[in-house]
């Protein structure tokens, strides 16, 4: 019996990674991701900095918002 949990268990993990595969393929074809207002990008010389934000703040509450909603229809 607990050799299947933890198949389970494993396969639920192994569809997260596919799924999470295939949306950072999908993330790079979204124009204008990475280069909204309050990304930081900083060039001096051969020096490149780039700290995208706003970005992250926005993909942060699409993830939040999404994972709330599956944990409430999960219930």
């Amino acid at each position: 019996m607990p050799f299947q949990e933890f198949g389970r268990w494993f396969i639920l993990i192994g569809l997260f990674f596919l799924a999470f595969g295939f949306l950072l393929l999908l993330i790079g074809r979204v124009p204008g991701l990475g280069r909204l207002p309050g990304d930081i990008l900083i060039q001096k010389g051969n020096f490149v900095f780039f700290f995208p934000l706003a970005t992250s703040i926005l993909l942060s509450l699409l993830l939040t918002l999404v994972l709330n909603l599956v944990f409430r229809l999960w219930r």
